[in-house]
């Protein structure tokens, strides 16, 4: 039975935030100290190692859960499907729908649930769950999605990556300035024609590993104590991310049998370029090689940092032209990839 993604359906809001509008910030270290380089400086830096030039940032009305569904309506058209035969909703988020200027997390209902509300399904015997696994949730939900269809117990799933992190940032921590907002989104079907999953691999690393991203409050000693918000070691999760996400990657693609040579993209996630440049510079020297040109789609620049939203909304605009240089074609074999809080790794091997 080939298992594979049938459409796709992505959502960048609107509201563009450039590097610059960083430079009032008042930046602080974890002790609440002040940063002795300027904002120019620190922002300079910033863009040299990350690559992001901007992100984007949900208008005040969205949620979570609306950007999961302005994207699911685009995969499902993509599909040509019923809605009302999709049998599984698998959302995959970290913090479910933050309103803005509020400080809780909002997960009941689930956001599969009200995913599901908003797209007017009827059909009872669809069922929606959320995913919380981190920036690999999409691919994890993907990997729980054909473990569903090849069991028998469904035949089509939609599965959504979705985040609004611009509501969970400490605007006094310079990583605040690494993430934003987005969903993306797809339709998994059995017996699928235009594309196939070829193996899946995941990993959890909590052995000393489990808090390197974490909520904690702000660096402002005088801000709330009891707001928290996202925060991560950085250097930490590069070493680890370099250290541990090729080897997992080349584990995946060896259960294929298929040659490296073959590999034509790398979907990984998009958090940051340089660690990402170096993940995908070891993975291809594990096999005595180096990397093709144009292997690694990557639009980080404008779009930051959006969590589980990034590997979807990648593959999306690459799959419909929207990547200046980069497109696929039948029977391409590409890896989608990913590392994040947990911590967690995977990766599959598809042939589209």
């Amino acid at each position: 039975m080939k298992i594979g993604i049938t459409g796709t359906g992505s959502y960048l809001p609107e509201i563009i935030t450039k590097n610059e509008d960083f430079i009032n910030h008042k930046f602080l270290g974890l002790d609440g100290s002040e940063i002795p380089n300027s904002n120019e400086v620190i922002i300079e830096k910033f863009q040299a190692i990350t690559g992001i030039a901007e992100r984007r940032y949900a208008k005040a009305e969205l949620k979570t859960s609306d950007l999961g569904f302005l994207a699911s309506e685009k995969a499902i058209a993509d599909a040509g499907i019923n809605k009302e035969e999709l049998d599984y909703i698998i959302f995959a988020h970290n913090f479910g729908d933050v309103e803005k200027g509020k400080i809780q997390g909002d997960t009941l209902p689930s956001l599969a649930t009200r995913v599901k509300h908003l797209l007017q399904i009827k059909n009872t015997s669809c069922v929606a769950y959320d995913m919380l696994f981190g920036c690999p949730g999409w691919i994890e939900g993907i990997i729980q999605a054909k473990a569903f269809i090849q069991s028998g117990m469904a035949k089509k799933c939609l599965v959504i990556g979705g985040e609004t992190l611009s509501r969970v940032i400490d605007p006094h921590d310079r990583d605040s300035m690494i993430y934003s907002d987005g969903a993306g989104a797809c339709i998994l079907e059995a017996d699928s024609k235009k594309g196939e999953i070829l193996a899946h691999a995941s990993q959890t690393h909590a052995n000393g590993e489990a808090y390197y991203l974490f909520f904690d409050k702000t660096n402002d000693q005088n801000g709330c104590s009891d707001t928290r918000y996202i925060k991560m070691h950085g250097r930490k999760i590069y070493e680890f991310a370099c250290s541990n996400v090729p080897q997992a990657m080349a584990d995946c693609l060896n259960k294929t049998g298929i040659s490296i040579d073959e590999v034509k993209k790398i979907f990984i996630h998009q958090a940051n370029e340089k660690m990402d440049e170096a993940i995908i510079k070891r993975f291809y020297r594990l096999y005595g090689k180096e990397v093709p040109e144009g292997a690694m789609p990557m639009i980080i620049k404008e779009m930051g940092n959006n969590s589980v939203a990034t590997v979807p909304i990648l593959y999306d605009r690459v799959r419909k032209g929207n990547v200046e240089h980069h497109s696929l074609k039948k029977d391409d074999v590409i890896i989608f990839a990913s590392v994040g809080a947990g911590m967690n790794i995977n990766a599959i091997v598809y042939r589209y």
